[in-house]
């Protein structure tokens, strides 16, 4: 996408390009804390690389590699990742209105490149899609450089975890590096009473279920949040607490 001239030549790239480097730092250490992870875990090089260079989804890559050297089913790697990855399926419904004008291939290859932060940095800059054509370029242009961005920062330092893995000493703690990277991205994002109860959730139902085979915990904390909070949905108030 950020080959396409009329998006890299338009004056919003930039400006999504910048808004995506402010946050840069946070997806560089979660993407070589990743890499490291990958091979430490035992994946090994050239399988961490290929998964690198194909997989585009680092809480999936993290979370599928467990049951998948422990030989689990492959029905269990494909649920956990299908359940860890589900907030997309939220991102391109929402999504969806901004860019069915666009041909399939940039809607499949924006699909690839979309992530967590450019899809909260897009809609708090774009709340409703534009109406006429040169308001649609300037959103996909802002939306493109976002997600190329990412996707760049996310690559380059995803590969450096891997290539450095082995001159890494475990010592190091890169595993808790990690936490504390995603805890950042959490606390960034969980700005509702919604949001902080899902999370709080999530993490107790998981922590409970630890002695499950396979991490299933993770599946039981996942699911045990959604189910609470499509109960809750209707009685919690959403609107961000500025205080807090």
């Amino acid at each position: 996408m950020f080959w396409h001239a009329p998006y890299y030549r338009h004056p919003c790239f930039r400006e999504g390009a910048m808004a995506q480097f402010a946050i840069a730092p946070g997806i560089a250490a979660w993407g070589l804390m990743t890499g490291v992870a990958m091979v430490k875990l035992g994946l090994g090089v050239t399988a961490s690389l290929v998964m690198t260079l194909v997989v585009f989804a680092g809480s999936a890559q993290l979370a599928t590699i467990p049951p998948l050297l422990g030989g689990a089913p492959m029905w269990v790697v494909l649920v956990t990742a299908f359940c860890v990855n589900l907030r997309f399926v939220v991102f391109s419904a929402h999504l969806r209105r901004y860019m069915m004008h666009l041909p399939r291939w940039h809607r499949l290859t924006m699909g690839y490149l979309s992530g967590d932060l450019p899809y909260v940095l897009f809609v708090q800059r774009f709340p409703e899609p534009a109406r006429d054509a040169e308001g649609r370029l300037e959103q996909m242009a802002y939306l493109c450089a976002l997600g190329s961005t990412n996707w760049a920062t996310w690559l380059i330092f995803n590969l450096s975890g891997v290539l450095l893995a082995q001159w890494i000493p475990a010592t190091w703690g890169f595993g808790f590096a990690g936490v504390l990277a995603l805890s950042g991205v959490l606390w960034s994002l969980a700005d509702t009473r919604l949001r902080l109860i899902s999370a709080a959730t999530a993490g107790i139902a998981a922590v409970l279920a630890a002695d499950l085979p396979l991490k299933l915990n993770i599946l039981v904390g996942i699911l045990t949040a959604v189910a609470l909070c499509l109960i809750l949905e209707k009685h919690v108030d959403r609107v961000p607490e500025a205080d807090t």
